[in-house]
C-alpha cells in the first residue's frame, strides 16, 4: 500500500486474506498487523484462520501478542473457545484450566458493557461441571452465586437477564435463603442499573470499529476525542459509589480501552498525571505503551518510573528513545540530558553533550539547554559562555541563536559582549533573516545605550533593509508603534487607548494601501501588478487566495431603471467632482497600462448630486472617529442643491466656497425629464414650470412624505428666497420642493 494508513485498502487486504490459505495469509495479516497493532478485528481474522485448520502452537503464539493489547470482547471470546476446545477431553484437569481462563478474561474485560454475554457463558460453564458428591454440589452452588453477585453488580446491557436468573437460581436452591440474598443484592443492582443507562448514553457515541490512525483534525475525530473524554470523566466521578480499588480498576480499563483505539495520536487533555490509581494501571500498560510509537507516552512512563525510585528502568525508557543516536530527536537529547543531570549529576550530563553535540540530528536547542542548564543549575557562568561561544561557530545562520545568546549575556550584563554579538550576527545574516536581530538590536540600545546610539542602530536598520527594495522598506523599517513603544514601559504607554487604536489604524492603511493591486486591461482582470513588482504578476492558485468582486463594474440600483436605459446616474454632477476631489487626499494605484486612477473620483462621479454637496461639506477628519454632534450639525446646516426649470440649464463647475457648503444654488441637468416621470404626463406634452408641491401626487416612501409635509409647514420660505427648485431625496431623484 502507497499510503499506509489507507483505511480502505486494508479493508480490502483482510476480505482478500479471508478467502486464502493461511500460509499465503498470513504475510497480508503480518503487513496488516504491523501498521494496526491494536486492530481486533484483524487479529481475530488471523487466529480463526489457525484455528480453522487446527494449528494450536500458532494460535496460542497469536493470542500472547493479542489479548493484552486489544480488550476486545469478540476477540476474547475466541479466546474462551479456543481454550474450552482444547481442554474439553482432558476431564478434570482441562475443567480446571478453563475455568482459570475464565477468570484471566473477566478479570481483563468483566467490566466492560459489552460483557454480558461473557458473564452469562462462565455461569453456565460452572453449572455444567460435574459434582460427584454433596461437597462438591456444594462447592458448585457457591461459585455460581459468587459469579451471579459479582456480575449483576457490573453495569452491562445483559444486566436485567443476569438479575432474573440469579433471581430463578436462588429461588431454586432455597427460597428461604433467597428471600435473604436477593433482598441484600436488590440495592447494589438497582444501582448498576441506574449507572448503566447513563454510562450507556455515553458510550453509545464512540465508535468502536475505528481504527488508530495518525491526527487528522477533522470534525468527526474531534467528536470522537470528547466523548472519549465524557466516558473518563464519567468513570473517575465513580457514580456507583464502589470501593476505590474497583474504581481505579475500571478507571483503568477505560483508559486502556482508548489507547487501544487511538494508539497513534496524541494524549489528549484530559490524560492526567501519576496518581494513585494511574501508577496501578502503568505496569499493565507497559508493554501496551512501547507497541505505540508515541513520545509522550514514554516520557510520562519513565517520569513515572523515576518519581518511584527505578532509575534503571527509566533510564532503558530514555535509551529506547535514542536508539543509536543518528535518528534520536533534538528533544529526545535534552530530556536525557536533564535527567542524567537529576540521576546521575554533571560529570554525567558532560559527557554525553559530547556526545550528543557529534550527532547530525543536533539542533541548537542541544546547545541551549545545556548551557543553561550549567547556568541555572550548576552557578556556572564561565561554562555556559563557553558553550554559547561554541555553538556560535556552529549556528551563526541561525538567528533564534543569536537572540538566545543575547538573552544570556543580558542575564550577565555584559553590554559589550552583546554588541559585538550583534555585530557578528549581523554582518553575516542576510537582511531578510535578520529582522528579529536588527529588533532586538534596537531594543537594546534603547535601554543600555545613549541617545546618540541609538539613532544610529535604528539609522542603519534602515539602510540595511532599503536595500532589499521598497517592499522590505515598507514592512521592516520603523513604524509608529515602534516610536510609541521607545517611549513605553511595561504596560505603561505615553498615549492614551483611542491613540493606540488610531496608530495602528493608520500603520494599517499605511503598509496595505501600498500592497493594494489594480487590475489591467487583460481579460478578467487576471493581469495584476503589485507596487514593488517589475511587471505584470499572473495569480498562480486562485483558490488560494479571496476573491474579490470587480467593483468597477458595480452599479447603484435604480428602481426607475429600466434594463438598457442610463438611468439617472447619466445625469450625475461630473463637473462636481474635480472640485470635491482636489480638497481629498485619496490614494492612487497604478495600472499595467500607465497612468493613474482616483478611486474617489469613480465614486462621486456615480452619487447624486445631494450626497456630493453633503460630503463635500463635511469637514476633513484626521484620526478617531468624530464626534457624533458635530457631524449631525452638519447634516442640519447643509443645504440641499437646487436647479433651474430651464432646459437649457448648464452645469456650471463650483468654487470651493459653495462645496463648503453655501447658500448658492446648484443647478441640476434633466430636472425636466424628472418631473415628467414624477407626474406621468404624455409624450409631447408641454411642462408647467410653475408646479407646485401641492400639486405633486405623494410618493410611496414614507421618508419622502414626511419631507413634503415639512416642506410644506414651512410654507416653502427656503425655496422661494433662493428662486430655484428644491430637490429631495438624492438617491430616488423625487422632486420635493417647488419653484418660484
Amino acid at each position: 500500500m502507497s499510503d499506509k494508513y489507507n483505511v480502505e485498502a486494508a479493508e480490502i487486504l483482510a476480505s482478500e486474506a479471508q478467502h486464502l490459505p493461511i500460509s499465503e495469509a498470513a504475510p497480508i495479516y503480518e503487513q496488516l498487523l504491523a501498521t494496526f497493532p491494536t486492530a481486533a478485528k484483524y487479529w481475530k481474522q488471523y487466529v480463526e484462520a489457525h484455528m480453522a485448520v487446527n494449528n494450536d502452537d500458532a494460535t496460542k503464539q497469536l493470542f500472547s501478542r493479542c489479548l493484552l493489547n486489544c480488550l476486545h470482547i469478540p476477540l476474547w471470546r475466541c479466546y474462551i473457545r479456543f481454550i474450552r476446545k482444547v481442554n474439553e477431553k482432558k476431564g478434570v484437569e482441562g475443567h480446571e484450566e478453563t475455568r482459570k481462563a475464565f477468570d484471566f478474561m473477566l478479570n481483563y474485560v468483566g467490566a466492560d458493557i459489552a460483557s454480558g454475554p461473557v458473564w452469562m457463558e462462565y455461569i453456565t460453564f460452572l453449572k455444567s461441571l460435574p459434582a460427584v458428591n454433596a461437597q462438591e454440589e456444594s462447592q458448585r452452588m457457591t461459585a455460581v452465586r459468587k459469579a451471579y453477585q459479582r456480575a449483576i453488580v457490573t453495569p452491562t446491557h445483559h444486566l436485567e437477564q443476569l438479575w432474573k436468573d440469579y433471581e430463578n437460581f436462588e429461588n431454586s436452591v432455597s427460597r428461604a435463603l433467597a428471600k435473604g440474598l436477593l433482598s441484600e443484592y436488590q440495592p447494589k443492582y438497582n444501582s448498576a442499573r441506574a449507572v448503566y443507562r447513563e454510562r450507556k448514553k455515553y458510550v453509545d457515541e464512540i465508535d468502536w470499529n475505528v481504527l488508530a490512525l495518525p491526527p487528522t483534525g477533522s470534525q468527526k475525530e474531534e467528536l470522537q476525542w470528547m466523548a472519549w473524554k465524557r466516558v473518563l470523566a464519567f468513570e473517575k466521578g465513580n457514580p456507583q459509589r464502589i470501593d476505590s480499588a474497583s474504581s481505579n480498576k475500571r478507571i483503568a480499563f477505560t483508559y486502556e480501552q482508548w489507547l487501544n483505539r487511538y494508539s497513534n495520536q496524541s494524549v489528549p487533555a484530559s490524560f492526567e498525571g501519576p496518581s494513585c490509581w494511574l501508577e496501578k494501571m502503568w505496569s499493565q500498560l507497559m508493554l501496551l505503551i512501547f507497541s505505540h510509537d508515541s513520545e509522550v507516552l514514554r516520557y510520562a512512563y519513565a517520569e513515572l518510573e523515576e518519581s518511584r525510585g527505578a532509575i534503571q528502568p527509566a533510564k532503558k525508557i530514555y535509551e529506547s528513545l535514542l536508539g543509536d543516536g543518528v535518528n534520536a530527536t533534538a528533544l529526545a537529547h535534552i530530556q536525557f540530558i536533564r535527567f542524567l543531570r537529576r540521576t546521575e549529576g554533571v560529570e554525567a550530563a558532560r559527557k554525553y553533550f559530547i556526545d550528543a553535540r557529534k550527532s547530525p540530528n543536533c539542533t541548537y536547542h542541544v546547545y541551549v539547554a545545556y548551557a543553561m542548564m550549567a547556568f541555572c543549575l550548576d552557578k556556572d557562568p564561565k561554562i555556559a559562555h563557553n558553550i554559547f561561544e561554541a555553538g556560535l561557530k556552529r549556528f551563526m545562520h541561525e538567528p533564534g541563536y543569536i537572540l538566545e545568546y543575547a538573552d544570556f549575556l543580558s542575564r550577565l550584563n555584559d553590554d559589550r559582549n552583546i554588541r559585538a554579538l550583534f555585530e557578528r550576527a549581523l554582518s553575516s545574516l542576510p537582511p531578510e533573516e535578520s529582522v528579529e536581530v536588527w529588533k532586538r538590536f534596537t531594543q537594546f540600545e534603547q535601554t543600555y545605550g545613549d541617545l546618540a546610539s541609538m539613532l544610529k542602530v535604528e539609522q542603519r536598520r534602515k539602510e540595511a533593509f532599503s536595500r532589499t527594495g521598497e517592499e522590505g522598506t515598507s514592512a521592516l523599517e520603523g513604524s509608529l508603534q515602534d516610536v510609541v513603544a521607545r517611549y513605553s514601559f511595561m504596560d505603561l504607554w505615553p498615549c492614551s487607548s483611542n491613540d493606540l487604536d488610531h496608530l495602528a489604524r493608520q500603520e494599517w492603511l499605511a503598509n496595505n494601501v501600498n500592497k493594494k493591486v489594480e487590475k489591467s486591461g487583460l481579460p478578467n482582470g487576471t493581469g495584476l501588478i503589485d507596487k514593488g513588482s517589475t511587471g505584470p504578476t499572473t495569480i498562480s492558485n486562485p483558490s488560494a487566495k479571496i476573491v474579490l468582486p470587480d467593483t468597477s463594474r458595480m452599479v447603484l440600483y435604480d428602481p426607475r431603471q429600466k434594463p438598457g436605459g442610463s438611468g439617472f446616474l447619466s445625469s450625475a454632477p461630473a463637473a462636481v467632482v474635480p472640485a470635491i476631489s482636489s480638497s481629498l487626499s485619496t490614494p492612487t494605484a497604478k495600472l499595467v497600462g500607465g497612468g493613474s486612477t482616483n478611486t474617489l473620483d469613480e465614486i462621486l462621479k456615480a452619487a447624486p448630486p445631494a450626497l456630493v454637496a453633503f460630503v463635500a461639506s463635511l469637514p476633513s477628519v484626521s484620526g478617531p472617529s468624530p464626534d457624533v454632534d458635530v457631524v449631525l450639525s452638519i447634516c442640519l446646516q447643509s443645504n440641499i442643491p437646487t436647479a433651474q426649470a430651464d432646459k437649457s440649464t448648464t452645469l456650471p463647475t463650483p468654487g470651493t466656497s459653495e462645496l463648503s457648503g453655501s447658500s448658492k444654488s446648484h443647478p441640476i441637468p434633466n430636472a425636466k425629464s424628472t418631473r415628467d416621470r414624477q407626474t406621468g404626463k404624455r409624450k409631447g406634452q408641454e411642462e408647467d414650470d410653475t408646479t407646485t408641491v401641492q400639486s405633486l401626487p405623494l410618493p410611496r416612501d414614507v421618508f419622502r412624505i414626511r419631507q413634503l409635509q415639512l416642506q410644506k409647514a414651512r410654507g416653502g420660505t427656503s425655496s422661494q428666497q433662493n428662486g430655484s427648485v428644491s430637490y429631495g431625496s438624492a438617491i430616488s431623484g423625487e422632486l420635493s420642493g417647488s419653484t418660484s
